[in-house]
């Protein structure tokens, strides 16, 4: 069994023993102090529960309803939800906060409480330790019976989150139509089952051939939206002759694409296509995570805009956008935020301006795919002793490459011509997990085996 309290939510494997699963007490601790907290903080008594199709989920929503209605706060329970419809809600409700119950591409047997802010964004670092301190002190002060929350079910943010997106400029639902797309999906049994389908029809998509959409949590493969977890979808894109596969994880803040010959778009792509269709109709900045691929970088810099990057983590990358006005931004693992919409990883946006694009390129995705920057990510990674120094590693491989541009924002970063390598350290184990990028996978992993070499000669000369 496994619990991870971090900054930005509770995340864990159910049942188990307290305080080392996600149990039902663990789960009103955190439910507790977080609403004790947005009390504190705002006085807002509202606040916006959406869940995905996890077997768990309608366990969990109760547990965090009850104790919600104890500390005297009124829910607005939107059911089966999207995180970055949950992220629309909050504003649009005037709430405190919002709660989204998903442990995003985790298995089954995983569940999480995301935490947000009274602007629909993740809560920051500084947020989410004030909580965290509530909860170990049992700092609650629950409501009498004449002050107990109500909860109120709201079932129209389906209707409002595809309107939102309809109503975005650089949404062209006429050119989707004129395109005729046929496009396979993949929902992987979570709410994308009940969002995507429902967006691609007011996009003007007619023929949609659906795989795994029904809502029941059974996820059929790993709900990771990796290549080697697709392939069957790959397979529906072939024998039924679709333009595109599309791909989400299970609380739809992820995107991928499969192209029409069944290979993959590829999840870093995501982003920088959909930013490349932005470059191409706004001024503006992009903002990525260190990890991400360098092609974002590219396209932006040959829009004549600029480029930042940004420590991983969404909230991270969210603080970056906000000081650089970015006009989108994102993660390599498919996360678009368009802040046009909302500042929050966005699959049913993305897919909105994705097919714009594709329907105004006019040719087909593996062609729109070739127009990039070609690059390969190998990752890879080097486990240490628990006694070991991992800081005083990463400042002598910093020594070291000290000649080269440098990131030392989050873990360090070495770039070289047209290629990088990203160390950072695990915040839960002794692990430095090792990323590099090159024009391809040989080069990548050489890079990468080299940065590994280095490290095991200064630990020889410790």
């Amino acid at each position: 069994m496994t619990l991870i309290k971090s900054i930005s939510g509770i995340r864990g494997t159910i049942g188990g023993t307290v305080g080392e699963g996600l149990t039902p007490l663990d789960i009103v601790k955190f439910t507790a102090a977080y609403g004790s907290w947005i009390l504190k903080k705002s006085n807002n008594s509202k606040i916006v529960l959406g869940r995905d199709a996890r077997i768990s989920g309608e366990m969990v929503n109760s547990l965090v309803t009850a104790t919600l209605q104890g500390l005297g706060i009124t829910v607005i329970d939107l059911g089966l939800s999207t995180t970055p419809t949950v992220e629309i809600a909050v504003p649009m409700e005037k709430a405190g906060g919002g709660i989204i119950l998903t442990a995003s591409h985790n298995p089954k047997q995983w569940n999480a409480l995301k935490l947000l802010n009274e602007f629909g964004e993740f809560i920051s670092d500084e947020e989410g330790k004030e909580i965290l301190t509530i909860a170990e002190n049992a700092d609650f002060n629950f409501a009498d019976v004449n002050n107990l929350g109500k909860v109120i079910h709201n079932d129209s943010y389906l209707q409002k989150h595809i309107d939102a997106i309809l109503a975005i400029p650089l949404v062209d639902v006429e050119a989707i139509k004129k395109a005729n797309f046929k496009i396979a999906i993949d929902c992987v049994n979570s709410t994308g089952g009940i969002f995507v389908p429902a967006l691609l029809k007011a996009l003007g998509v007619n023929t949609i051939f659906e795989l795994y959409c029904e809502p029941n949590g059974e996820f059929p493969h790993n709900p990771e939206p990796l290549p080697e977890n697709l392939t069957e979808i790959a397979k529906v894109v072939q024998s039924k002759n679709a333009d595109l596969g599309i791909v989400v994880d299970p609380d739809v803040d992820r995107l991928c694409f499969v192209n029409e010959d069944g290979t993959m778009f590829g999840e870093e792509y995501t982003l920088v296509a959909v930013a490349d269709f932005i470059l191409k109709h706004t001024v503006g900045n992009t903002v990525s995570n260190l990890s991400s691929t360098r092609a974002l970088r590219d396209v932006t810099e040959k829009a004549g805009a600029k480029y930042t990057a940004a420590a991983v983590g969404e909230v991270n990358v969210v603080n970056q956008m906000k000081a650089t006005n970015a006009i989108i931004g994102g993660e390599g693992n498919g996360g678009i935020i368009y802040p046009e919409l909302h500042y929050g990883r966005d699959a049913l946006v993305g897919i909105a301006l994705f097919l714009t694009h594709l329907a105004k390129f006019g040719k087909t995705i593996s062609m729109l795919r070739a127009s990039y920057p070609n690059y390969h990510i190998s990752k890879n990674k080097i486990t240490l002793t628990p006694e070991m120094d991992i800081d005083d590693l990463l400042k002598k491989v910093e020594n070291k490459y000290k000649k080269q541009p440098l990131s030392t924002i989050d873990g360090l970063k070495i770039e070289f011509d047209n290629t990088w390598v990203h160390l950072r350290k695990s915040n839960t184990e002794p692990i430095i997990r090792i990323y590099s990028e090159a024009a391809n996978e040989a080069i990548a992993e050489n890079l990468a085996q080299k940065i590994i070499s280095d490290i095991k000669e200064i630990l020889n000369l410790q």
